[in-house]
C-alpha cells in the first residue's frame, strides 16, 4: 500500500471517531499541515470528507453511501435479521452478529438491551480476538494451519484482569470452544460485562458468523447468563437452516 493511500485511510478512521481540524489530523499523524491538506482535498472532491464553516473535517456521504451498500451485500445480516430481532425482543438483551473479514473480526449487526445499557461496540468495529466471545468462536473455527500464523500476530493486550494475554491459554480456550461448540467472555473484554456467543454455519458445514449475548454482572450474573445459552443456540441454529445448513 502507497504511503499516501496509507495516510488517507488514517484521515478517513480518524474522522469515524468525530470532527477534527486541521492541526488535530497533522498532529495525529505526525506530518506537516500542508501534506494532510494535500491528501483531504482529493477526500473532499469525491465526498469522502466535508469541510464545515469552523473549518473542521467530517466524514462525508459517500462514505456512509459505501457503508449501507456494504451491509447490502452481506447476505447473512439479512438472513439473520428476523431471528435476532425475535431473539432480542423476547429476552432484551444486547445481541451481536460478527463475522471474518480477513483476519479480523467484524461486527456486522447490533440490537440494543431493553434496561439502556449501552456497550460500547457498534456496526462496523473490529472485535478483540482475544478477549471477545465472537473473536474466540469464529477463530475456533479455523483449522489449525490458518489459525496459528494468526495467533502469532495477534494483540494480546490486557482490557481487564481476565483477560487471556498469552498464546498458549489462548490456544487451550480455542480447543475448549471447539469441542463445547459455544465461547464465553467472562469479563474478559470489558469490566462487569460478560458474554456468550454460537456460530452460524453456512450450507457445508463452515462457521460463517457468530451470535451473541452481552450483559451487565450487575444486571444478571454469569451464571443466569447461561440460561440464555439453549435459546441463543436455538436461534444459531434457526439461522444456519436458513442459510442452508442441515446438522448430519
Amino acid at each position: 500500500m502507497s504511503q499516501s493511500l496509507s495516510r488517507a485511510l488514517e484521515i478517513l478512521a480518524r474522522l469515524g471517531e468525530g470532527p477534527a481540524s486541521l492541526d488535530d489530523l497533522a498532529d495525529e499523524l505526525t506530518v506537516h499541515k500542508t501534506t494532510v491538506l494535500r491528501l483531504l482535498r482529493p477526500l473532499v472532491d469525491a465526498r469522502y470528507a466535508y469541510r464545515d464553516p469552523q473549518h473542521r473535517y467530517h466524514l462525508g456521504s459517500r462514505v456512509f453511501d459505501l457503508a449501507a451498500r456494504a451491509a447490502e451485500q452481506r447476505g447473512i445480516r439479512d438472513i439473520a435479521s428476523p431471528h435476532l430481532i425475535a431473539f432480542n425482543r423476547e429476552y432484551g438483551r444486547t445481541t451481536h452478529l460478527a463475522a471474518r473479514e480477513g483476519d479480523a473480526v467484524v461486527y456486522i449487526d447490533k440490537l440494543e438491551s431493553r434496561d439502556l445499557i449501552r456497550m460500547y461496540s457498534r456496526v462496523g468495529m473490529q472485535a478483540n480476538l482475544n478477549s471477545s466471545a465472537v473473536g474466540k468462536l469464529l477463530l475456533a473455527s479455523l483449522p489449525d494451519v490458518e489459525l496459528r500464523p494468526i495467533v502469532a500476530e495477534m494483540d494480546f493486550s490486557r482490557r481487564t484482569d481476565n483477560t487471556i494475554t498469552d498464546a498458549k491459554t489462548y490456544l487451550a480456550e480455542l480447543a475448549k470452544i471447539r469441542e463445547q461448540d459455544w465461547a464465553a467472555d467472562r469479563e474478559e473484554n470489558e469490566p462487569s460485562i460478560n458474554c456468550i456467543g454460537a456460530p452460524v454455519r453456512a450450507a457445508g458445514g463452515d462457521v460463517i458468523a457468530a451470535v451473541s449475548v452481552s450483559v451487565p454482572e450487575f444486571v444478571l450474573p454469569y451464571d443466569q447468563l447461561l440460561e440464555l445459552l439453549d435459546p441463543l443456540r436455538t436461534v444459531c441454529a434457526a439461522i444456519s437452516a436458513d442459510c442452508g445448513y442441515e446438522p448430519r
